[in-house]
């Protein structure tokens, strides 16, 4: 056994699965259920990692790190909670069976519960298992009353000590307060994220994204040897972007929601000079889309796409830019090229970082 770990234990639970499979052609449901579970499970790769499959249950964790921050595991459970939701509706529309399998796929919701604590991980012929009380805690959670005394079928809930390390804003998230108490692990109280009204707020959501053939659009395309959600981390958070974003003393970020996302909004100190950056658009992992103020009155439109190569252990990260007026035009064509070898310098430093992490992560020990 290795030495007692901390950190944060999620399942990710595909509700109503149960109910979905009496009476339905095994062969069509155990298709849309590997589909669904991978779409999950790509979208946690990076952030989390996996423990293991549990029927329609994924078991996976992450080990403390020093910067813990509430964005990225809200980023986390939303963006699969999303993935899956847009997934759902794609293979419903796709298919032309009639089968009760594939008819009754919009019936087929997510939950969550995320738990912080301690654990060991243990190998077992061969397979990785996690022991220890707070292992028992976070799946004791799956049961618990907040679909009978929320109304809420579609959620995450973040336990209390979950809450408490990642400093969750309950106000800013519009979180619900519940509690659930059980004979062997006793009372947990905690906090429910309706992911079925966020799901339906993004569907309301102007889409703001720059394609390459765009007039103004310029593109810069670079490799980067981590998975799209980790990528993603190291360019939304304010501590990652300042180990790699060279010239920027300080970066202040502004998330009234309580996590980053659209009216999200970044100050950042380069010398006697600011810019000011603000998330007009919000798809975690695939692309945000920024406006940039670099001066008065110059605004640049940002689009950075996060697209997995390798099997989705690479990312191959697109970064669009267009001038939104005729002087910042002008502006972007005088300082071009210090602009496009600065860029160029950051996100090699960046390269660097993903891949010591990469390394790291593979060392033993």
């Amino acid at each position: 056994m290795n030495g007692v770990e901390r950190g944060s234990l999620i399942l990710a639970d595909i509700s109503g699965y149960t109910k979905y499979l009496t009476g339905v052609e095994l062969e069509h449901s155990t298709d849309i259920l590997a589909d669904l579970i991978n779409t999950i499970v790509e979208q946690m790769r990076g952030q989390f990692t996996l423990a293991k499959l549990e029927g329609d249950a994924i078991f996976a964790y992450a080990i403390d790190r020093a910067d813990p921050e509430a964005s990225a595991l809200v980023t986390t459970v939303e963006s699969c909670y999303f993935a899956f939701a847009q997934r759902r509706g794609t293979i419903d529309r796709a298919t032309s069976c009639t089968c009760d399998a594939c008819s009754r796929i919009p019936t087929l919701d997510l939950k969550f519960v995320v738990h912080h604590g301690k654990f060991a991980i243990h190998e077992v012929a061969g397979n990785r298992e996690l022991v220890g009380p707070d292992v028992i805690a976070v799946h004791r959670l799956l049961k618990n009353e907040i679909v009978e005394k929320t109304g809420i079928e579609a959620y995450a809930f973040f336990s209390g000590d979950c809450t408490e390390h990642y400093g969750l804003d309950a106000d800013a998230l519009t979180l619900q307060a519940h509690t659930d108490s059980y004979d062997d692990v006793g009372e947990i109280s905690g906090w429910v994220l309706d992911l079925g009204a966020r799901w339906h707020q993004e569907q309301e959501r102007r889409v703001i994204y720059l394609k390459g053939d765009e007039p103004g659009v310029a593109e810069m395309r670079f490799a980067m040897p981590a998975p799209p959600p980790l990528v993603w981390e190291h360019m939304t958070s304010p501590v990652k972007r300042l180990a790699w974003q060279q010239d920027t003393l300080d970066l202040i970020q502004d998330n009234p929601r309580g996590a980053r996302g659209v009216g999200t909004v970044n100050h950042c100190v380069h010398g006697d000079s600011s810019v000011y950056e603000e998330i007009l658009d919000w798809k975690p992992y695939r692309y945000f889309t920024e406006r940039t103020t670099i001066m008065p009155g110059i605004t640049l439109l940002f689009t950075e796409e996060f697209e997995p190569v390798d099997g989705g252990l690479g990312t191959e990260l697109v970064i669009r830019m267009q001038p939104e007026s005729d002087e910042a035009a002008q502006a972007l064509a005088q300082m071009g090229e210090q602009f496009a070898v600065g860029f160029a310098a950051d996100m090699a430093k960046l390269q660097g970082i993903l891949a010591a992490e990469r390394r790291a992560e593979a060392t033993p020990g």
